[in-house]
């Protein structure tokens, strides 16, 4: 059984400029919570362009500008400890940036890799994408579609914030999933 509907294909190459539509875009990530459960969040406030280019993949670019504020677990207690200087410390480091220093393509499978800076700490971190479809919106616009995830090590980026359990474990994993649901749309 398949999750969704098929996605649809408008346009056979999408080589072209992109800003991405934070409407209909999900940043997100996800951690384990006391060992027992995940939970989620995602951002609300970012701005992202993209030049894609089919023929030379490596000629394409993707930078993206996150307000490290905007963080959005549902939970108000949550997301304030997350703006705090115990993880994103937002009100000193007011953006998350990725910008991409390479790419590649394997079919409808992208791999970006880029420079993820959080907290004033800069890693590199390679993200599979896979192309999902395309098609021309009600208003005219020319959208595509990638979603994309890659796990990384929290500590990476001086996020190491912790409490042990009495049981064992920590109340936050290490390990955090980061998930990209893009919808971009075709500058004119």
């Amino acid at each position: 059984m398949t999750e969704f509907d098929a996605a649809t294909t408008a346009i056979s190459d999408i080589t072209g400029d992109y800003t991405i539509d934070p409407a209909h875009t999900r940043l997100g990530f996800v951690a384990r919570h006391a060992m027992v459960t995940k939970v989620r969040g995602q951002f609300h406030e970012f701005t992202g362009t993209a030049h894609v280019d089919t023929a030379n993949p490596a000629a394409s670019k993707v930078d993206l500008t996150i307000a490290a504020a905007s963080v959005s677990t549902g939970n108000a207690d949550r997301d304030g400890h997350q703006q705090s200087a115990d993880f994103f410390g937002s009100a000193e480091n007011p953006q998350i940036t990725f910008s991409s220093t390479n790419v590649e393509r394997d079919g409808a499978t992208w791999t970006i890799t880029g420079d993820l800076t959080i907290k004033g700490t800069t890693n590199s971190v390679a993200i599979d994408f896979d192309e999902v479809g395309s098609a021309q919106d009600p208003f005219g616009n020319t959208r595509v579609g990638f979603e994309g995830s890659v796990t990384v090590k929290r500590s990476d980026w001086g996020l190491t914030f912790n409490a042990a359990l009495e049981t064992g474990g920590v109340l936050v994993s290490e390990k955090v999933t980061l998930e990209f649901d893009i919808s971009a749309i075709k500058n004119a």
